[in-house]
């Protein structure tokens, strides 16, 4: 660049907010008294040429330290009629000090700046030249300014191509300040590439923006006019198909608005709806909601039955359905008078929880634990449900699944409301003692929070996700086993034991529900064949054993089925008088003869060594038998033997009743020196059934005894106790279950331990009526009971055969 320059003395035309770059022509209004003083001072200096001043910014009030040298170019008038004139500017001038002129003017003298580049230009100046092009041709053909184009690229001078972006609109008044201090025109061609660069960077984000906007304003006006013309369509078909306005079921806002839901679930009801009106018709997800607003919409929220306060007539229902099981019958009654003393008072709802019960019925097969749940609920007057667990092993079957997979539905206990069609039925959980587990999760850990009268008020089905009532739901679970539930789901359950019935019991329950039932079922009327209750005693006593009445049933339709082919057969004619003598002919012999119904000779305990225990199984309580022999000492088997499939506690029990006589056999008069080389082996008949638990202690203390003394058990005796090595009889389970097996056996005398004798209270009174129960402490009292007297000196023990 040269470093000649010119020194000027020019009037001052003030631009506020504003620049003007050397080259560009700009009209100016003359109403303004600055510029007017300042176009009328430069005339009036007169000389040769058109009239000059200088263009300064001015800045929130402060002058830039360059101007621009300005020719007048035309005065006159603008568009709008006010007077003004046209100014080119010619070149940069530096600032100096103030002087005086002609006119009202600022004069100041000024520093020409000689911008003129060496000629050729270099070739990163040309590189910088076409790029500054390219982007302004971008720039301006976005905008539609073809007519510009071509004017860019006609400049050939940097310093102009620089200055010439003093007419982009998107540069602040800074940075044209900036590029008019800058002297230098390759720099200022860089700021002005650099400054295009980024607008266009800005531009083209921002036109991504509107695109993408415009595209989802488009796509929603096009699906609102595609849903109304469906609907139009919906509506056509309807009215062609003869249907109502108002039977279109996809309104599900107003159907949620119109429920009575309780506020939290209207709520969430209100916000799937929401989602539903946004998703597609073609979106997986529309099916899930529309699945589940109707299962919400379909569950009774606010629907309860009214309960029978009626309790006398409850429990005449109660009476009337079931025979004994008196324990349920009381529950019930409980329940019920305390739930209507607490509405009488107005407290049906305490802490938002009302009034349920949570009650599990253990006990034996047959013994009418489902059928029960039927009667409670008409005792009550409520809606009876049944859920059957046996066997569920999915966590998902009770709490429900999630609603992301398919064919999700929700868990066993919401679907049992749904289909009772209230919030407060009966809901018997059968066989719960029968839910298993695996890699899908527990669902008796599920069941923790369905069957907690603290947590049920608020449960959670994993499929609904609203909270759900079931306070006021009476539980009924049936079990067999107890200890197959886990400890902490029978903690939350109010424990009620069925252990069977008795004899008088099965005939009541076989003469007034049995028989009538079966009579239908083989197509025979009620006086057509009479069972006398001889008949039905033999029945129950000798042909069935068992703590419940499945297989009385069983027996009395196979009794009825004989009867009705006899007679289609010509061989027996109609009425008939069934006593217990006509049983044999018809169904053959009993399976079950009582002990003290056998020859005496014939009967188990007839030799010694041979004992008669009690045992509770799976089925309700069990006679069984204890048998002892002694080997042979030639053969050397010293030890002890036990064999019938034993559990560890029984061996144990075992090994204490043969230390206890080894210990005492002098005492007890038994010649016990025998024990010391013989080989002494306990047998358990049954051998297939497993067999575990303390309660035989006593009953192999008297069997090995008896094989010792060679005095036989009564035949009438039967036993249950553990025993300690020092002969204390200690107290154990089931003797209700028990003592029933006995009498069921034909028993007449039964041994118990002196701690379990306030379980006799639970005992049927008839039974005890025909039982002699002997409560004792010691295993001494139970040999003066169990053994029959000596007639003679005990006899040598014979070798085992």
């Amino acid at each position: 660049m040269a470093s000649t320059s010119v020194t000027l003395t020019l009037p001052v035309l003030p631009l506020d907010d504003e620049v003007v770059l050397p080259g560009m022509v700009v009209p100016l209004d003359l109403s303004d008294a600055e510029v007017r003083g300042a176009v009328e001072a430069a005339q009036a200096a007169g000389g040769s040429g058109k009239p000059r001043v200088l263009l300064v910014p001015r800045v929130d009030g402060r002058y830039a330290g360059t101007g621009v040298l300005g020719t007048v170019e035309q005065v006159g008038r603008l568009a709008d009629g006010d007077p003004g004139a046209l100014i080119r500017g010619v070149g940069r001038v530096r600032i100096g000090a103030g002087t005086t002129g002609p006119g009202a003017a600022l004069w100041v003298e000024g520093e020409s700046v000689d911008e003129r580049l060496a000629d050729p230009l270099p070739g990163a100046v040309t590189e910088l030249v076409k790029e500054y092009k390219a982007l302004a041709t971008s720039w301006l053909k976005k905008r539609g300014a073809w007519q510009v184009v071509d004017r860019i690229q006609q400049i050939d001078g940097v310093s102009a191509l620089a200055d010439n972006s003093g007419y982009s609109p998107f540069l602040t008044v800074a940075q044209k300040v900036e590029l008019l201090e800058t002297a230098d025109p390759v720099a200022r061609l860089r700021l002005a590439i650099a400054w295009l660069r980024d607008h266009l960077a800005e531009q083209d984000v921002a036109e991504s923006i509107a695109k993408d906007v415009q595209d989802g304003v488009d796509r929603q006006q096009r699906e609102f006019l595609l849903r109304r013309q469906l609907e139009a369509v919906r509506k056509e078909l309807r009215e062609l198909n003869g249907e109502k306005e108002g039977e279109e079921s996809d309104d599900y806002r107003a159907r949620v608005e119109a429920a009575d839901l309780p506020e939290k679930v209207r709520e969430a009801a209100l916000k799937e709806v929401d989602k539903l009106e946004r998703a597609s018709d073609q979106s997986p997800e529309g099916s899930w909601i529309r699945t589940w607003l109707d299962t919400v919409l379909e569950l009774p929220w606010n629907e309860r039955t009214e309960d029978a306060y009626d309790i006398r007539g409850a429990r005449a229902v109660l009476d009337a359905e079931h025979a004994g099981l008196a324990d349920v019958k009381d529950r019930i009654t409980e329940y019920l008078a305390v739930r209507k003393r607490r509405s009488d008072r107005g407290m049906g709802v305490v802490g938002g929880r009302r009034g349920g019960a949570v009650l599990a019925l253990v006990g034996p097969p047959g013994v009418g634990k489902t059928s029960l749940g039927e009667s409670v609920a008409h005792a009550m007057g409520r809606k009876f449900v049944r859920v059957a667990l046996g066997g569920v092993r999915d966590e998902a079957e009770i709490r429900g699944h999630r609603r992301t997979y398919v064919g999700a539905l929700p868990g066993r206990i919401v679907r049992a409301i749904k289909e009772a069609g209230s919030m407060n039925p009966v809901v018997l959980l059968d066989e719960i003692d029968k839910v298993g587990s695996d890699f899908r999760g527990d669902p008796a850990a599920a069941l923790l929070e369905v069957l907690d009268p603290a947590q049920n008020h608020t449960f959670r089905d994993h499929y609904l996700e609203v909270e759900l009532d079931l306070s006021d739901v009476v539980f009924l679970a049936t079990a067999n086993v107890l200890e197959a539930i886990p400890e902490a789901l029978a903690d939350r359950m109010e424990l009620v034991r069925l252990d069977g019935y008795t004899e008088d019991e099965k005939i009541v329950i076989a003469r007034d529900h049995l028989v009538p039932r079966q009579l239908e079922r083989a197509g025979l009327a009620a006086e057509e064949v009479v069972l006398e209750d001889s008949a039905l005693r033999r029945l129950a006593g000798e042909y069935t054993r068992e703590a419940g009445v499945r297989t009385l049933e069983r027996s009395i339709a196979r009794l009825l089925r004989k009867v009705a082919a006899r007679h289609e057969l010509g061989e027996r004619e109609l009425p008939l008088r069934i006593g217990a003598d006509d049983l044999r002919g018809l169904i053959g012999r009993p399976h079950h003869v009582p002990e003290s119904a056998q020859d005496p000779a014939e009967r188990r305990t007839a030799v010694p060594g041979v004992a008669t225990g009690l045992a509770v199984t799976g089925a309700g309580g069990d006679v069984l038998f204890v048998e002892a022999s002694l080997a042979d000492p030639e053969t050397g088997a010293a030890g002890l033997t036990l064999t019938g499939q034993l559990g560890d506690v029984m061996k144990e029990s075992a090994q204490i009743a043969l230390s206890f006589l080894r210990s005492h056999g002098a005492e007890l008069e038994l010649p016990v020196a025998d024990l010391k080389d013989r080989g002494v082996h306990i047998h358990f008949p049954a051998g297939a059934v497993p067999k575990d638990g303390p309660s035989a202690g006593i009953t192999m203390t008297t069997a090995l005894a008896s094989l010792l003394s060679g005095r036989q058990v009564r035949t009438d005796v039967a036993m249950t106790g553990e025993v300690s090595l020092t002969g204390r009889v200690l107290p154990i389970g089931g003797v209700k279950q028990k003592l029933l097996a006995a009498h069921r056996a034909g028993l007449t005398t039964v041994i118990i331990p002196k701690r379990n004798e306030a379980d006799l209270d639970d005992v049927p009174a008839e039974v005890l009526e025909r039982l002699q129960v002997h409560p004792v402490t010691d295993v001494r009292q139970v040999l003066e009971l169990a053994l029959s007297p000596a007639e003679a000196p005990a006899p040598a023990v014979p070798a085992a055969a």
